[in-house]
C-alpha cells in the first residue's frame, strides 16, 4: 500500500487544495484583519474541528509518549506557527507567485538536513529535481519586478524575506514530523502540531495587543476556511505523506503550490504571469517530475 499511487494521490490532492490558501489570506485582509489574527484563528479552529476526532488516539497515545517526543511535538508546533505568521505576512506586501514559491522552497532546507541530520542518501535523479526546481524558483525571484501584485503595502524585499522565513521554518517543521510519526499516529500528530502553534500564536496575539473582534462576517468565513481546506485537508495530507513517501520528496512536491496559487490569483486579483515565470512553472513541474521518477525507481518491492 505504502508504494502505491494511493500516496502521490494523496499529495498531489493536498497540493491542490493549499493552493487556495494565499486567495484565501487575501480575502480575509482585505477585510481588515491582520496577518497575526489570521494565523491564530486557522490553526485554532483547526485544532478545534480536529479534536474530537482526534480524541481517541490522543488518550491512547500520550500517556505513552516520552518527554523528548512531546518536546519535539512542541518544537513542531513552535515552527509551524512561525511558517504561518511569516508567511501570511509575506501576502501582504509582495506577489502572490512570489510569495508562494519562496515559501515553498523547502527542498534546499530540507534536502541539505536530510542528508546531514537524517543521514538519507538522495538520488543523482533527486538532486537533478531539486536543481531544476530552485532554477525556477530563481527565475520566479528574478521575474518580481515584472508582476504588478494587488498588494496594500507593496515591499516585495520584506515580503520575499518572511516568505523565506516561512520555509525555513516550514521545512524543520517537515523534519521534526518525520521522526515523530513513527512514535505517533497522524492524527495524534497532527493535533499536537496545531494545537501548540496555535497556543504560540494566541499568546503573541494577546501580548501585541492585535484585534481577532470588530471585522465584517465574511473575514471569519475565510478563516474557517482556511482551517477547514488547506490547513486540515490540505497539510494533514502532506503529514499522512511523510509516512509513505520521503521528506525531500514531499516538500519538493509541495512546490506545486505556486502554480495553483498564482494561476487563481490572475484570474482573481488579475495579477499576470510573465514568460520569466510561465518558464520557472514549467521547470518546477520537471524537477516535481524527476524527484517522483527516481522516488519509483529507488523503491523496494
Amino acid at each position: 500500500m505504502t508504494r502505491t499511487v494511493l500516496p502521490y494521490a494523496v499529495l498531489a490532492g493536498g497540493v491542490a487544495v493549499v493552493s487556495t490558501a494565499s486567495i484565501l489570506i487575501r480575502f480575509a485582509q482585505a477585510e481588515g484583519m491582520s496577518s497575526l489574527a489570521i494565523a491564530a484563528m486557522r490553526l485554532g479552529l483547526a485544532a478545534l474541528v480536529l479534536l474530537p476526532v482526534a480524541a481517541p488516539r490522543l488518550r491512547a497515545e500520550l500517556p505513552r509518549l516520552a518527554p523528548r517526543d512531546l518536546r519535539l511535538a512542541l518544537l513542531s508546533g513552535a515552527c509551524l506557527a512561525v511558517h504561518f505568521w511569516s508567511w501570511i505576512s509575506s501576502l501582504a506586501y509582495t506577489s502572490v507567485a512570489n510569495s508562494t514559491v519562496l515559501v515553498t522552497t523547502n527542498p534546499i532546507w530540507v534536502g541539505i538536513a536530510s542528508v546531514l541530520l537524517l543521514r538519507e542518501r538522495l538520488s543523482p535523479a533527486t538532486l537533478t529535481g531539486i536543481a531544476l526546481s530552485l532554477v525556477g524558483t530563481g527565475l520566479m525571484f528574478v521575474s518580481e519586478g515584472a508582476v504588478a501584485p494587488a498588494v496594500a503595502q507593496g515591499s516585495p524585499l520584506l515580503g520575499n524575506a518572511l516568505a523565506l522565513v516561512g520555509a525555513i521554518s516550514a521545512s524543520a517543521y517537515l523534519l521534526i514530523g518525520r521522526g515523530l510519526r513513527s512514535h505517533l499516529s497522524l492524527l495524534a500528530y497532527v493535533w499536537l502540531a496545531y494545537a501548540s502553534a496555535a497556543v504560540f500564536l494566541w499568546a503573541a496575539v494577546v501580548v501585541s495587543g492585535t484585534a481577532v473582534t470588530g471585522f465584517a462576517a465574511p473575514a471569519y468565513v475565510f478563516v474557517l476556511a482556511l482551517a477547514v481546506g488547506p490547513q486540515l485537508l490540505g497539510h494533514t495530507a502532506f503529514n499522512w505523506s511523510l509516512r509513505h513517501l520521503s521528506a525531500t520528496f514531499v516538500a519538493l512536491s509541495i512546490l506545486g503550490e505556486p502554480i495553483g496559487s498564482a494561476l487563481l490569483a490572475y484570474v482573481i486579483f488579475d495579477e499576470h504571469l510573465t514568460a520569466t515565470q510561465l518558464g520557472a512553472f514549467l521547470l518546477i513541474l520537471t524537477g516535481i517530475f524527476a524527484a517522483a521518477r527516481a522516488e519509483r525507481a529507488t523503491a523496494p518491492p
